[in-house]
């Protein structure tokens, strides 16, 4: 059994550029050592670690069905994410995870499902997203609202391209602002998820900034959607991954550990969550 407290080295195979100012990167890492592959499911998350400068947590953007690579999308914010963001294709890194829960996608089978995203936190919507794709004979209807402060925001840019092709997704892209060029939606996420007629019998999964949820999960309510089948991740709120560090604690729980993925009638029940 893989000792959560022991980071592994993964080597760097690709990295993208995702924003005009440099400030958003996506980093596929590849394993050095076949032993340390690991399972995971959309919603989980990894620590990255840098010698001599300390660790993050992110997201796991990619899919399991994407077996040869981790995909991480890095917001340079701090000093650790300045390091990462400093690394070259072919670099090492260290590693830990996969942590906490995940989006509950065996309760997804067979049912129509909603994602509600917003910047670059739809890095485990992607996961889930593509997971759902690739396995699309076990879901219904999939809807997606994707939005972003303008059209340079947008992650994953070339995949959009190719999910707006398919005839067995919908999605709506929207930005806050309109921007000359602009022929999508635009308004803020609460506001174009109330005016998209989502179906509230669906499954809704949302991520993104913590101002998005706060507005988002009230909007879904009102739809008619019930809290047991609305779920979103406070991955903002992770730490150390895995307890110890107490610095996720809200509540009775711990965010690492009872989290990140939450539905909407437990996040009712954990005090100064959102």
């Amino acid at each position: 059994m893989k000792n959560t407290y022991i980071p592994f080295q993964m080597k760097v195979k690709k990295i993208y550029t995702e924003s005009p100012d440099r400030t958003l990167k996506t980093f596929d890492l590849s394993y050095i050592n076949k032993e340390d592959k690991f399972d995971f499911l959309p919603g989980q998350f990894c620590e990255f670690s840098i010698l001599g400068k300390g660790e993050s947590p992110f997201g796991i953007a990619s899919s399991p069905t994407e077996e040869e690579i981790l995909k991480f999308t890095v917001n340079r914010t701090g000093s650790v994410t300045n390091e990462i963001h400093y690394l070259q294709e072919g670099d090492i890194i260290g590693i830990r995870g996969p942590l906490g829960n995940w989006y509950p996608v065996e309760k997804f089978k067979g049912q129509d499902v909603v994602i509600i995203g917003g910047g670059f936190a739809f890095t485990t919507l992607r996961s889930l997203l593509v997971y759902m794709l690739e396995n699309r004979k076990d879901y219904g209807k999939i809807t997606v609202v994707y939005g972003a402060r303008n059209p340079d925001l947008f992650i994953y840019k070339d995949e959009i391209k190719e999910w707006e092709k398919r005839d067995d997704l919908t999605l709506h892209l929207t930005i806050d602002n309109p921007v000359k060029g602009w022929n999508k939606l635009t308004g803020f996420v609460p506001t174009v998820t109330k005016e998209v007629s989502l179906d509230p019998t669906s499954w809704c999964v949302v991520c993104g900034p913590p101002i998005m949820i706060k507005y988002t999960l009230p909007v879904l309510t009102e739809i008619g959607f019930p809290d047991e089948k609305i779920y979103t991740s406070l991955e903002r709120r992770m730490k150390c991954g895995i307890g110890k560090c107490g610095r996720c604690n809200i509540g009775s729980k711990y965010i690492c550990i009872d989290g990140p993925v939450f539905s909407y009638e437990e996040i009712k029940k954990i005090p100064e969550a959102l």
